[in-house]
């Protein structure tokens, strides 16, 4: 491979930055079978207008190679979650074809049919359907070219393997590349075919080692900033020391200095760049510069109280009954409040891009988990057209939600264009942990009721800036509202925040599901109830009534009215179709305050599952990061100046933590693939605090759980329903 090229898989050499039309692609990708699919988009109508959507003439692209490989491209990308294996599958199993035959190519903005990116658990289950049914029809079409090929009816053919045979005359047979040879043909099918039933799967559904688990094992994998190009300038820019701090002055004399330094002023940009990157931070730290620094009015002890403050009007995400009735219907009455501080993605790849410009092109590498967005962010960056500029993602490594954004993408590209070379920016762990937008600060506040029964009557439910994820009850409460002020990102919470914001694995629903699952067990308490019968007695919805089941039957410990001393936790959510519930026992060390998980259970209900090892693979990743946002990851602050800048102060889960995890896969293959790369994480901070009440009685309302709170918590008296007021005890942050 040349020092210019890239590709996941090199399935794809020697190819020129290039803006591609149809014809052309044809023309670039040489011999083989290209078949384009028109297929109804999975997106609503309102969802297509305010996005692109896949493009409605197709919306898989594959190639059939003369060789009888197939190519699968697919803007979604691989960053550690497993669809590089998964969408293999389900494509090789509709097309008849080995899995090893299959070459993915995967966020590549010249090749790939157009996608929003990689984000909410949605590769499998909304690029999925599309993709089967591509190879679906992919499959009819080369039985119609065999049909013409070997002269037989096109009823007496079948596929295997990539052969179509005779049936009954084995050696009457032609592979797909023999019917590929030379050939270069679009053609439409006008009636669709089936996709297979699930009973008829010899690929999809069976547990497959991952695709790209050599590469990565071996150091063979490339990611962004592996990428070397000849001329390549490493860029450093200099970063205020607080967010919204305005550059009063800059000497950038004593940098000037050094030998091959290139110094950029362009705007509010200030970049030192050189050939080599231990020059580039040396020159960058000669640099002396002024800000005018805004005062800080927020920080960690008072982030909550500002977001009440600041909180736009409530709306309503879902409501049904009357909340008066079922006031009157209560006998015991409950007001809490529960709250979350910000957290980091803190992703083992830092965000990097590599630009390079030939002439009114550009070829972009970029860690990112939005290809077209970074796509148009380099484009604007350039003033080039989008069509002149070409994202390829190569691996990513991890992205949480917080590389949907591409800031380091128009950097590069600006620097690129502005020296004349091509030009790398990655960030360091310090930049990261400054640019990241964290999973936003966000206060729940809920009143409830039960009736004489302990059947739950009413659930008012006010969410401020978590984001509405999983905030929707799915017990059987006939009065409730569920009202947010704000929410993540720029959904209305952008302003309140003194930093950005935005999605972090499982947006909002580890925020929601922690307080309704906190909630659910203080009710339980106060009814005399174990937790998983309290659950039962509440849930008509018997999906997740057989998951509760399936986790319970696995974890094989009866729970006790908590506290019981055990140290058993239960949570369990919906989240966007994915049941789960997941129980835990933990020990607390009442002396320092520690807490350590022994044993996860997590049961999943994900619909059809398409690679059972990949899905245990991402419930496990959930469950041990789960634990950072329960026990550990708190982003220290004061106003827009962020005060952890690296692992020293900022600490994550560690292999010392890992417990022992155990899966079940609630068998449902009538119901599509659901998502499953996030679902597991989201109801890690309820039953880790569920379980440290049941183990000490003390009841814990702020995310992290940290020692000192724990500490501070068994201080004061056992659990009792403390926030009539809505107030928010300074003791508790």
């Amino acid at each position: 491979m040349k020092d210019d090229e890239y590709n996941m898989f090199e399935s794809v050499k020697d190819i020129e930055p290039v803006a591609l039309n149809r014809r052309e692609f044809l023309k670039l990708m040489g011999g083989g079978i290209f078949i384009l699919f028109s297929v109804g988009s999975p997106f609503s109508l309102q969802e297509r207008r305010r996005r692109r959507g896949y493009p409605q003439d197709f919306n898989a692209y594959l190639r059939i190679g003369e060789d009888g490989r197939v190519t699968c491209f697919s803007a979604k990308i691989e960053m550690g979650q497993g669809v590089v294996t998964s969408l293999a599958q389900m494509l090789a199993e509709e097309l008849d074809v080995p899995l090893s035959a299959v070459d993915m190519i995967m966020g590549d903005t010249a090749l790939c049919p157009w996608d929003a990116g990689t984000f909410g658990s949605r590769s499998t289950k909304y690029f999925g359907p599309p993709l089967r049914q591509a190879g679906a029809e992919a499959k009819a079409v080369l039985i119609q070219l065999a049909a013409e090929h070997l002269r037989t009816p096109r009823e007496k053919l079948i596929a295997k393997d990539g052969i179509i045979y005779v049936k009954n005359k084995a050696e009457k047979k032609v592979s797909y590349g023999q019917l590929a040879k030379g050939k270069k043909i679009e053609r439409y099918l006008e009636k669709k075919p089936s996709i297979k039933h699930y009973s008829k799967h010899t690929v999809s559904g069976k547990p497959t080692d991952r695709l790209d688990g050599r590469q990565k094992i071996t150091g063979e994998a490339r990611f962004a900033g592996d990428i070397r190009l000849p001329g390549m300038l490493y860029a450093r820019i200099l970063r205020p020391p607080a967010h919204r701090a305005k550059l009063k002055s800059v000497d950038i004399s004593a940098a000037q200095k050094i030998k091959d330094v290139q110094i950029i002023h362009e705007r509010d940009m200030i970049a030192v760049l050189h050939k080599h990157r231990d020059v580039a931070d040396k020159a960058l730290g000669l640099i002396k510069a002024e800000f005018e620094t805004p005062e800080f009015k927020v920080d960690n002890n008072s982030i909550f109280k500002h977001l009440k403050d600041s909180s736009p009007d409530g709306s309503v995400v879902t409501e049904a009954g009357n909340l008066d009735e079922g006031k009157g219907l209560a006998s015991k009455t409950f007001e809490e409040a529960y709250f979350n501080h910000y957290v980091a993605h803190a992703p083992a790849e830092n965000h990097t891009a590599v630009v390079k410009i030939e002439g009114d092109k550009a070829t972009v590498w970029a860690s990112t988990q939005a290809p077209f967005r970074a796509q148009g962010d380099a484009a604007q960056a350039l003033g080039f057209s989008l069509e002149n500029v070409r994202v390829i993602t190569p691996f990513v490594g991890c992205g949480f939600g917080g590389k949907n954004s591409g800031r380091q993408v128009g950097e590069a590209a600006l620097l690129a264009k502005l020296t004349g070379k091509p030009v790398q920016v990655a960030w360091s762990r310090k930049e990261e942990f400054f640019y990241d937008t964290f999973r936003p600060a966000a206060v729940i506040e809920i009143r409830s009721g039960l009736n004489s029964s302990n059947q739950i009557v009413y659930w008012d439910y006010h969410n401020y800036f978590a984001g509405n994820r999983s905030s929707q009850p799915f017990y059987s409460i006939p009065h409730h509202r569920v009202l947010a002020y704000g929410g993540w990102g720029g959904r209305g919470g952008g302003s309140a925040h003194p930093f950005g914001v935005g999605a972090w694995r499982g947006p909002g629903s580890n925020t929601n599901v922690f307080a309704i699952e906190s909630h659910i067990e203080i009710m339980a308490e106060r009814a005399g109830i174990n937790p998983l019968e309290f659950r039962m007695k509440n849930l008509t919805d018997k999906r997740m009534q057989r998951v509760l089941m399936a986790a319970a039957e696995k974890f094989g410990r009866s729970f006790s009215k908590a506290p019981s001393g055990k140290g058993f936790g239960l949570a369990c959510t919906d989240y966007l179709g994915t049941y789960l519930a997941t129980m835990a026992k933990i020990n607390v060390d009442k002396r320092t305050g520690e807490v350590r998980a022994e044993r996860v259970v997590c049961a999943q209900d994900t619909g059809e599952v398409i690679n059972p090892e990949g899905v245990r693979m991402q419930i496990e990743g959930c469950i041990i990061m789960g634990l950072g946002y329960c026990l550990t990851e708190e982003i220290r602050f004061k106003g827009g100046r962020v005060l952890d800048e690296n692992f020293d102060t900022y600490e994550i889960p560690r292999f010392s933590w890992t417990p022992k995890i155990e899966t079940v896969l609630v068998d449902n293959p009538e119901m599509p693939p659901q998502g499953c790369g996030e679902p597991a994480i989201t109801p890690m901070g309820a039953v880790i605090a569920n379980a440290i009440f049941d183990a000490i009685g003390v009841r814990l309302f702020v995310l992290p759980m940290t020692p000192a709170r724990i500490k501070e918590a068994m201080k004061k008296e056992p659990h009792a329903s403390r926030d009539k007021n809505w107030s928010i005890p300074q003791s508790i942050v």
